[in-house]
């Protein structure tokens, strides 16, 4: 699994994939996950907005990816 550090309570799932270098830009996070190449939890998520918190599980692409709290 691939860690995100955030600063902050939670991070939009468009968010997290531009900070976690999984897409190179905004638009194309929308594109990925409204076409349903993501998964948040073992359930696909079409919601760019999703909220994610530390313990949740995104898969895409074949890679786990993970928020942390950076210190």
């Amino acid at each position: 699994m691939t860690n995100v550090l955030i600063t902050t309570e939670y991070i939009k799932l468009q968010d997290l994939m531009k900070l976690g270098n999984m897409v190179s830009s905004g638009g194309e996070a929308k594109l990925r996950i409204q076409d349903g190449e993501v998964s948040v939890n073992g359930e696909v998520c079409t919601m760019r907005g999703k909220k994610i918190r530390p313990g949740d599980d995104v898969l895409f692409e074949k890679i786990h990816y993970g928020v942390t709290y950076a210190d």
